[in-house]
């Protein structure tokens, strides 16, 4: 006999970010946002990485990308700050830690 029921397959395991790791990546683009640095941003969630990218216009390609990579969590940290050009501005295993790079004036948008 048939079974006429196809299951459903259980939908792969995506990494994303969690809520207390939102509040300090939305505080920093809530500040890039007032200093006029930012105008959107977008949130992209895979099987091995998820990413908060930040634009500075809605058509262009990502000023900022903050990505979360467990795989790298016991070697070169997890979280990573990508700036436009695709280099790594900073990394490491605290979200926070990694976040310091937008306090620091070391970079500058050029329009």
């Amino acid at each position: 006999m048939t079974d006429k029921f196809s299951r459903k397959l259980a939908p792969e395991p995506r990494v994303a970010f969690q809520k207390a790791e939102m509040q300090p990546i939305l505080d920093v683009y809530g500040r890039l946002v007032i200093a006029g640095e930012a105008r959107d941003y977008a949130i992209g969630m895979d099987k091995d990485v998820a990413i908060f990218a930040i634009f500075r216009r809605h058509a262009e390609n990502p000023t900022w990308r903050i990505e979360k990579e467990p795989a790298l969590a016991n070697r070169q940290g997890q979280y990573a700050v990508y700036g436009p050009a695709g280099h790594i501005l900073r990394r490491g295993r605290e979200l926070k830690q990694v976040l310091r790079v937008f306090d620091t004036r070391r970079f500058t948008v050029v329009k």
